[in-house]
């Protein structure tokens, strides 16, 4: 008997196959090569990234995620490590996940100076927010954050609901305890109302070509993130595989994703060396394939 979010992912990934049938490469390849390991200045603070990210929560919830039940502590830092080694140095974690020990664990072997650590929260209070930002940097042993997120909003009044732990991060930022700011959405509403808020520097969106997991159909979410480009706001792109349920059509989710003027880097959560292997080397491939 399979759960919910199996059938969920079955059910995504028939439609995805669908929606690939005849996938139009010819729309979406570019004439410069793309790589895992390209460098971009990210959003208005210039944070420096590589255009993929070591991802850590496919299936993130309660404190554990797909990687962290996958690999443990050792596994997963020695993962965030290899991507390092690789290119890929924009490590994305979040206190849902469970994943910060696993990036301190990391940080063992790795120059603090020489990733950009991305995390989520959850707080909403002044309060709670302070308290995050300690423990966050206990856990991940670190003394800042690059980038840090307000976690999954779903809601059109989030600025308002947020605003104490905005005001926090702000703080933090001009500190120079965190480097950028901004949200990770999960709907068409918060994703338009972080495109208008001049709080948000950075957002986390969800796209790739056959609408899985996503806020909207692909037309309307590339639109509003292109407002948000317009205004000079740095996008990052999750779910691009489907969370897994278009693994199996990387060639041309990737292909899709490289080719948006309204996408910086992306996100991807590889559940083992081979996998994020693989990923560095399909992209560049997949940046020109005609």
């Amino acid at each position: 008997m399979i759960n919910r979010r199996e059938f969920f992912l079955r059910t995504a990934a028939t439609a995805g196959a669908a929606a690939f049938a005849n996938f139009p490469y010819h729309l979406f390849a570019g004439t410069t090569q793309k790589l895992a390991s390209d460098r971009i200045k990210l959003g208005p603070m210039k944070v420096e990234v590589s255009r993929l990210a070591q991802g850590s929560g496919t299936d993130g919830s309660g404190g554990s995620s797909n990687q962290t039940r996958k690999l443990g502590l050792r596994g997963l830092a020695d993962l965030f490590d290899a991507g390092y080694d690789n290119g890929v140095t924009l490590w994305d974690s979040a206190d849902q996940y469970g994943t910060h020990p696993h990036v301190k664990e990391a940080l063992k072997r790795v120059p603090r100076e020489k990733v950009a650590i991305l995390s989520k929260t959850h707080a909403s209070t002044e309060k709670e927010m302070r308290a995050d930002l300690d423990r966050f940097r206990r856990e991940l042993g670190t003394d800042y954050i690059d980038i840090l997120l307000l976690h999954c909003m779903m809601d059109g009044d989030w600025p308002e609901r947020k605003k104490g732990a905005m005001a926090v991060i702000s703080e933090a930022r001009e500190k120079g305890i965190v480097r950028t700011h901004g949200t990770s959405c999960h709907t068409l509403e918060a994703l338009k109302a972080a495109a208008a808020n001049p709080w948000v520097q950075v957002d986390l969106a969800r796209i790739n070509p056959a609408k899985v997991i996503m806020d909207a159909d692909v037309q309307t979410v590339v639109g509003v993130l292109r407002q948000m480009k317009a205004a000079g706001k740095g996008v990052i792109g999750m779910k691009i595989l489907g969370a897994g349920a278009l693994r199996h059509k990387a060639d041309e989710s990737l292909q899709f994703a490289l080719s948006l003027d309204c996408v910086d880097c992306f996100t991807i959560g590889a559940e083992s060396r081979e996998e994020m292997l693989d990923l560095t080397r399909k992209i560049p491939a997949a940046s020109v394939r005609g």
